[in-house]
């Protein structure tokens, strides 16, 4: 029985457009990542007093590679009112990655894709969805402990700053695990051009979840107590286990439609075999 159910699930994950997919969407998330810090910095520049204390903040909770990469494309988005409309194009052109979701869903599930247009606009939206999740992943669980650091080391917190830790050690995963399920799991019932029920998601959802939490944990330890990767890629270091760390992620997320497929196709194919000794 076991060994049939991850016999089925690699025939799935090994399928040509699963196997693009991962390094496909890995990509599109990373070129999300400029499109959406220019449109935070438009939004920044035109609030004078957040930039400043904004600015130093990055620079803070980043390692210094990344925050040197960063930064510019947040301060460079003050000088025009036409950035606005450059990240909006930026996003369009990164559904793409979402699209390619969409129609790898319709695939796998045994679903004929919809209408084009609307497809596009369905990944349009859904790019904002899967970007939260990233930013989340990112904020929250990747780099929370060097950003909730720099937050309770500010003067406003120092009398509550015990009580606050002591919340943020218990409740910073549980919480996260709950926002993550639910999100992924909206998330991939939204993907196919079909209505299937939310309850063909869970297992998918649920793998997706404790991956990315495990993935992120080992990544927010490297971030905060290690930190230094100059003796395996020199200056660079910083992006490159961060794009690993995103490689991660999409690998795990497309595994988890391969879960969720898995469980539609075979309840599917019970349910077909329930309904021919029915009728015969």
């Amino acid at each position: 029985m076991v060994k049939s159910y991850f016999s089925r699930i690699f025939d799935l994950i090994t399928r040509p457009e699963m196997k693009v997919l991962p390094g496909q969407l890995a990509f599109f998330l990373v070129l999300s990542i400029f499109p959406l810090l220019t449109l935070i910095g438009f939004i920044i520049s035109k609030i004078t007093l957040l930039s400043g204390p904004f600015f130093s903040a990055v620079s803070s909770f980043f390692p210094k590679n990344i925050a040197n990469i960063l930064l510019p494309f947040v301060s460079q988005s003050s000088g025009t009112d036409n950035i606005a409309l450059i990240a909006i194009l930026g996003f369009i052109l990164v559904s793409n990655g979402t699209y390619s979701i969409i129609v790898t869903s319709n695939q796998v599930f045994g679903i004929k894709d919809g209408d084009y247009l609307r497809g596009r606009l369905k990944a349009l939206f859904m790019i904002f969805l899967l970007l939260f999740l990233f930013v989340f992943v990112f904020i929250v669980l990747a780099y929370g402990n060097n950003i909730f650091r720099y937050i309770i080391n500010l003067d406003i917190f120092s009398n509550v700053r015990d009580s606050l830790s002591l919340i943020f050690f218990f409740f910073r995963w549980p919480v996260a695990f709950l926002i993550l399920f639910w999100f992924l799991k909206v998330f991939y019932t939204v993907a196919p051009d079909e209505k299937i029920s939310g309850k063909f998601m869970n297992k998918g959802a649920l793998f997706t979840t404790v991956g990315w939490i495990l993935a992120t944990f080992v990544y927010s330890y490297y971030v905060t107590y290690i930190a230094d990767y100059s003796l395996l890629y020199g200056s660079l270091s910083g992006i490159i286990i961060m794009m690993m760390w995103i490689y991660f992620l999409s690998y795990i997320f497309v595994m988890g439609i391969a879960i969720n497929a898995d469980e539609y196709l075979v309840y599917k194919s019970k349910h077909k075999k329930k309904k021919n000794t029915n009728n015969s």
